[in-house]
Formats: structure tokens, C-alpha cells, sequence
């Protein structure tokens, strides 16, 4: 019988480490087929309810290294919610299943580790799925470097267009510059013959 307690604990022990949270209510008055249809709908979402014994759990819990105020709160008929990841579905599950008929009560949670009261249970079920929040996180980052990207861009357009502007410009008065450099070496060539010619003209006079 102690090796069968053993068993089950280290069961237990396994299931609680390998789920991120823990969710305790209390199921009295929950008639069986409510039972089935809750763990049904917990089960789209990756979660499993199960009723064990509470001293086990309470063992298992410590074991877990969960903290050991939750064992007050294992009392009573308790089940026991436990998931893969999407602890926002489990939560937002069981508070539309008490909305719609009233069972189960809440009791408590651990959420890594950490207690949660009835109140953070409430706040974590309305908050949305994990791929929602990822989304949402996901356009956040990306807004910035979408923003970020559109103002260097306008300011490479914007810096880019004078440069093709003043192109024309300068070629236009650098023109005027060519052609008086042209005109100047034309001239040249007739000015040295009249230099030339006047010491001819001043040598007449001597004869």
C-alpha cells in the first residue's frame, strides 16, 4: 500500500512539473456529465481536470517545491487543472464554465511557481491566448523599424534630389566658361603677327 502511495505521488510530482500551472476548485454539486462536458472543453485547449486525493497532492506539491500555503486550500472535493502552456485558455475556460453554471469554484492557483488568489485567476482568464499576446508583441517590435525605415528612406529621397538638380546647373555654368576659354585661344593667334609686325614699323623711319 506505501509503495502504491509512493507511485502515485511521484505521478503526481510529474504531471505538476511538467505543466506550468495548477488550478484547484471545487467541484461539489458538479453533476457528472458537467464534469465530462468541462474536461472536454479544457481539453482544446491542452488542458486536463482530474479529482485525486488531497494528502497526495499536498505531498506531491511539496515535493514540486510548490509553496506551502497551498496546502489550506486542499480541502474538500478538489480537482485539479493542469496544461501544456496555454494557461490563459484553461483559465478563461473554467471562469465561463462557473459563469454558465456556477461549478466549480475556484480556490487557488500556482502560476510558476507563484500563488494566485481567485483575483488573479479572474484577471489572467481575460487576458488574451499566448498567440494573441505574441501578435500583439510581435507588431509592437515591428512598428518602430517599419517607421524607422519609411524616415530614412524619405530622407535618402530628400537628399538625393538636389544632388540630381544641381547637376544641370553646374553644367550650365561651366558653359559660358568653355566658350570664353574657346574665343580666348581664337584670339590668340591673330595677336602674335601684330606683335610681330611692329618692329618692322618702327624700323621704317631709320632707312
Amino acid at each position: 500500500m506505501k509503495e502504491l502511495k509512493t507511485l502515485l505521488i511521484d505521478d503526481l510530482v510529474q504531471r505538476v512539473n511538467a505543466s506550468p500551472f495548477l488550478f484547484v476548485v471545487d467541484y461539489t454539486g458538479l453533476k457528472v456529465a458537467k464534469f465530462a462536458e468541462l474536461r472536454k472543453r479544457l481539453g482544446v485547449v491542452g488542458a486536463e481536470i482530474h479529482v485525486f486525493k488531497n494528502n497526495l497532492v499536498k505531498k506531491a506539491a511539496e515535493k514540486a517545491g510548490y509553496p506551502g500555503e497551498i496546502g489550506d486550500h486542499l480541502v474538500g472535493q478538489s480537482a485539479y487543472v493542469t496544461g501544456e502552456k496555454d494557461v490563459f485558455g484553461a483559465a478563461k475556460i473554467l471562469k465561463n464554465f462557473q459563469a454558465e453554471f456556477e461549478k466549480p469554484v475556484m480556490k487557488v492557483g500556482v502560476l510558476d511557481g507563484n500563488m494566485l488568489d481567485t483575483a488573479a485567476i479572474k484577471i489572467l482568464a481575460d487576458l488574451p491566448s499566448r498567440e494573441v499576446l505574441l501578435s500583439q508583441l510581435l507588431g509592437m517590435l515591428q512598428a518602430p523599424a517599419s517607421a524607422l525605415a519609411r524616415v530614412l528612406q524619405a530622407k535618402a529621397d530628400k537628399d538625393g534630389a538636389p544632388a540630381e538638380e544641381a547637376a544641370p546647373a553646374a553644367t550650365e555654368e561651366a558653359a559660358p566658361a568653355a566658350e570664353a576659354a574657346l574665343a580666348a585661344e581664337a584670339a590668340a593667334p591673330a595677336a602674335a603677327p601684330a606683335a610681330e609686325a611692329a618692329p618692322a614699323a618702327e624700323a621704317a623711319p631709320a632707312a
